[in-house]
């Protein structure tokens, strides 16, 4: 899978220019003292947020693949997300629960957060992120499945819109034997939903 790439087709204006058209337009100074530095502070946080684009999440987990005869669930629960939602460029944040069931090699345990890390560094919806991140784990390293859940909160459903503070969006997806056998799917759902001090 290759890492998906801005269009080539931009215009002449640099981003600079375009962040300090926008102050313009939404009726402020860019030139008063607290916006004179934003559009170079703008640029320099955007190609952090998205800066996904750039890496290959399967080339990724190759790096660290073990071969191993464990074949008992093994789960990385409670990784932080940030992501920017794609439709208003608002973020949305919250964590990922991964899961998987080894079929002859397992990932290093540190590579699961970069992966999340490669997908929500992108322009996203919770939808696809969370499909993103069980597809290539199930397709690099072959497993007997895979789940993978997300709970986050989107500012753009709190700061805007319907304003509800306190809502929360639920995704996961669920391959192999996660979908195909109750049991398995059960069992990870009740330990992620563990707390670290037994509550």
């Amino acid at each position: 899978m290759k890492s998906t790439t801005a269009p080539a087709t931009l215009t002449s204006a640099s981003y600079e220019e375009l962040v300090r058209e926008m102050l313009i337009r939404l009726g402020e100074d860019p030139d008063r003292e607290g916006l004179t530095r934003t559009p170079a502070r703008v640029q320099k946080a955007m190609q952090f947020l998205v800066k996904g684009y750039k890496d290959d999440p399967e080339a990724l987990l190759r790096k660290a693949l073990f071969t191993v005869s464990y074949d008992e669930m093994v789960i990385v629960k409670d990784v932080e997300m940030f992501s920017l939602c794609e439709h208003h460029m608002l973020p949305f944040f919250g964590k990922v629960h991964v899961a998987y069931i080894p079929n002859g090699k397992v990932i290093g345990l540190s590579k699961i957060p970069r992966l999340i890390e490669v997908f929500s560094r992108r322009l996203q919806i919770q939808e696809r992120l969370t499909t993103q991140i069980a597809e290539t784990i199930q397709k690099t390293i072959e497993p007997q499945g895979v789940g993978v859940v997300i709970e986050a909160r989107h500012l753009c459903m709190m700061m805007r819109g319907v304003e509800k503070q306190h809502s929360q969006a639920v995704t996961s997806s669920m391959l192999g034997c996660f979908r195909e056998e109750e049991e398995t799917r059960t069992e990870f759902l009740s330990l992620i939903r563990q707390r670290t001090n037994g509550q």
